[in-house]
């Protein structure tokens, strides 16, 4: 089974997770994707989504799914998302896409975080994906500085901007062993938005696809 379809398999498992009348947080990226275009079956059922950013509204929209601002629709009953990388624990990385601000904000308003991935993303510890931190532009040599000095090497994510206009810096070489304390202590730092770090609101369900079919955690 190639990685589209491990992505696909995990992303189709997540509709088990959906009640008659939610209103779902949806996340962002490939695997996402596959998500939103399942969601379509049953827009029917649903009550609308809500997006983690501007392209996922735009795809949720063009299988006409209603999109909805969180602030309109409050506590959320579920969140489906992929990740970067996660835990046996269901701390994750996410970020790659550069939507993290938004999917964290999501997934806080969120009852239930169902996290849809490949099996290739499940690690022991996180840290070989480069951390994605976004940053207010004017804290980046500071917060580059404060990166440095536990351990990891950061360099500026070239050429892009988020849906908030801030940057982003990859953080290289860090081992995390400890995600909670790693995210506070990132997230501390003057001028971060948000750390890509996922810990102290993990995934609550963890759906894989593998070779041997779906695996749950």
């Amino acid at each position: 089974m190639d990685i589209d379809d491990k992505k696909k398999l995990a992303a189709e498992a997540a509709i088990d997770y959906i009640q008659i009348g939610d209103v779902i947080g949806v996340g962002t990226g490939s695997t996402a994707n596959y998500f939103i275009d399942a969601l379509a079956s049953i827009k029917g059922k649903i009550d609308g989504a809500v997006a983690s950013s501007n392209a996922s509204a735009k795809r949720l929209e063009s299988h006409g799914i209603r999109v909805l601002e969180l602030n309109a629709a409050g506590q959320l009953p579920i969140y489906v998302d992929g990740a970067d990388e996660a835990t046996q624990q269901r701390s994750l990385i996410k970020g790659g896409g550069g939507a993290l601000t938004r999917e964290k904000i999501v997934a806080n308003a969120s009852d239930k975080f169902v996290c849809i991935a490949d099996d290739t993303k499940l690690v022991d510890t996180l840290g070989k994906f480069p951390l994605p931190v976004e940053l207010i532009p004017m804290a980046r040599s500071s917060a580059s500085r404060d990166l440095v000095k536990l351990g990891g090497v950061p360099e500026l994510r070239e050429g892009f901007t988020t849906d908030n206009g801030n940057i982003i810096i990859d953080v290289h070489n860090l081992e995390i062993l400890e995600p909670i304390k790693m995210e506070m202590k990132i997230s501390a730092m003057a001028g971060v938005v948000t750390v890509g770090i996922f810990a102290i609101r993990p995934a609550d369900v963890l759906l894989l696809g593998t070779d041997d079919g779906l695996k749950v955690i």
